[in-house]
């Protein structure tokens, strides 16, 4: 990620490191922060314009807020030398609960709930495809078109113009529409990563079978 190699991201790095903060508290952090996005969306649907798009603020807010987490859990883990044995977990679960959490909460804020749970259900696909691929000893594909801060970016932009529409409306199409532009995006993405998977696993060969290495004379 190039938001790895700002100064702004490296200080912040830095002064986690020196409190003592463990990359893994970032991640439950980021957790903490897409159960708040959930929760912000979730009371937005029933509540008046005005105080919908508080709460669509909120989750906006909560969204970059959980991808924060996400970029400095990593960089004080392998920049600042304080990843742990845990640290693999820590670094891959808590972003597939994040992704539900928030595209299914965003489904419930612009009462299209299914829809919610097909963009959530496509960003496991993404992120399963990615571990299978380096599971099989492959590079990780982040390849998108709508790879996890592509679809971040989406929702954050359809909350606050939902926010704004609430507020001039109370109707809530442009979060509709983002969550429309998320699971058509995401389904592309699984297409493509699954072809360069598929692609990069022919290129390798037949594996040797079980027991059996590769012959080395006649």
């Amino acid at each position: 990620l190039r938001s790895r190699r700002t100064r702004w991201a490296a200080a912040a790095a830095a002064a986690l490191s020196r409190r003592g903060v463990p990359p893994d508290r970032i991640s439950q952090a980021g957790v903490a922060f897409a159960l708040l996005a959930m929760a912000a969306f979730w009371a937005s649907a029933p509540a008046g314009p005005g105080l919908t798009a508080v709460l669509l603020v909120v989750a906006a807010a909560a969204c970059q807020l959980r991808l924060l987490c996400n970029l400095l859990d990593g960089m004080v883990a392998i920049e600042c030398g304080r990843g742990g044995p845990a640290g693999a977990f820590w670094n891959e679960a808590p972003d597939r609960l994040a992704d539900v959490l928030i595209l299914s909460g965003a489904g419930l804020a612009a009462s299209a709930p299914v829809l919610g749970l097909v963009a959530g259900t496509l960003a496991l696909g993404t992120a399963w495809l990615r571990a299978f691929g380096e599971a099989q000893g492959l590079p990780a594909d982040f390849a998108g078109p709508m790879a996890k801060p592509q679809r971040m970016a989406a929702v954050t932009l359809g909350a606050l113009g939902g926010a704004a529409e609430a507020a001039a409306t109370g109707g809530s199409l442009v979060l509709s529409l983002a969550l429309w532009i998320v699971v058509l995006g995401t389904a592309a993405t699984v297409l493509r990563r699954s072809v360069r998977l598929l692609r990069r696993l022919g290129a390798r060969g037949p594996l040797p079978e079980p027991g059996r290495g590769p012959r080395t004379g006649p």
